[in-house]
């Protein structure tokens, strides 16, 4: 692959003010120039009118082109205020290369109430709302009480989310006419139990905690998988992974200091995962293996910069 780490270094130096982020995604295969990189910067920003706040943001592709107009792939902004005791904010987002429609989201917020509203919709030839969806919480006895109502105008269906959290113990209730789930966990200091639940299926999880050792199972009726992560030293840790069809894998993490650190994760005979984090940098490496043979790779940069 003919690309040069000095050219990413070259690219990210011009900084000033602002900040976006450069991320540049690395194909694989042979490249004599720039190529194999799919440079983007995303940028968002913020300001204010009156008592009305506004934020914004875009993501553009970053590379010569006459065509200005072929640049931009989302962009996006946010007008939040006050009205009458509630929290008033509407949100538009735009993908530049998907159509036409533009995602709109309204939210309203009673803190007083203890309220919420949201809609969903998309504006394009014309206005069309896709979802509503309401919350209203209690608190009761030191517990935490939300009751969720939602409708989808599209598929006119309709559900009830009713949620209990006294702080060890947290229920959760989804309901509709056709289905029910209801999911549960309870935490008992080292140890962490939870169930889920449907007409279909049941699954289960322990997560459990001693010293430097985490083990953590899942099963259900059709799948059960154990991880066992040990911690070696201050920066090293090591985590296999098994399940009942003898899929496994290993993930070693080191902490490099100064908010930096390695992860791998190998899955033999399928691929191999790495991602550093250096500061503002995060670079991450996919490969396919066939055997001890790397089959193809896939490499994705990005940092927080100032232009």
């Amino acid at each position: 692959m003919k690309f040069s780490l000095f050219v990413l270094t070259a690219i990210a130096g011009t900084a000033a003010a602002g900040k976006p982020q450069l991320s540049i995604s690395v194909r694989d295969g042979n490249f004599d120039g720039l190529d194999g990189l799919d440079p983007s910067i995303s940028w968002e920003g913020s300001s204010n009118s009156g008592d009305v706040d506004l934020s914004y943001g875009i993501e553009a592709a970053a590379r010569p082109t006459t065509d200005i107009a072929s640049l931009p792939r989302n962009v996006w902004g946010k007008a939040s205020t006050n009205v009458a005791g509630w929290g008033v904010s509407a949100r538009a987002e735009r993908n530049m290369q998907e159509g036409d429609d533009t995602g709109v989201e309204v939210d309203l917020d009673n803190e007083d109430a203890d309220l919420s509203v949201r809609m969903v919709a998309s504006a394009g030839d014309g206005f069309s709302v896709n979802r509503v969806e309401a919350t209203k919480g209690l608190d009761i006895d030191g517990a935490r009480v939300t009751i969720n109502p939602r409708y989808d105008m599209g598929s006119e269906e309709a559900d009830v989310v009713v949620s209990y959290d006294n702080g060890d113990t947290n229920v959760q209730l989804t309901a509709s006419a056709d289905s029910q789930e209801v999911e549960a966990t309870h935490n008992m200091g080292d140890t962490i139990v939870g169930v889920k639940a449907s007409a279909d299926n049941q699954e289960v999880t322990l997560d459990h905690t001693m010293d430097k050792t985490n083990i953590k199972l899942t099963a259900s009726a059709e799948n059960q998988e154990v991880t066992v992560r040990q911690q070696l030293d201050d920066n090293n840790s090591i985590a296999p992974t098994i399940n009942n069809n003898g899929d496994i894998s290993v993930a070693w993490e080191r902490t490099l200091g100064d908010d930096s650190s390695l992860t791998a994760t190998l899955k033999p005979n399928d691929s191999l995962d790495v991602e550093w984090n250096d500061g503002d940098w995060t670079a991450n490496v996919n490969c396919g293996l066939d055997g001890v043979n790397v089959d193809g790779a896939n490499v994705h940069i990005k940092r927080d910069i100032a232009f």
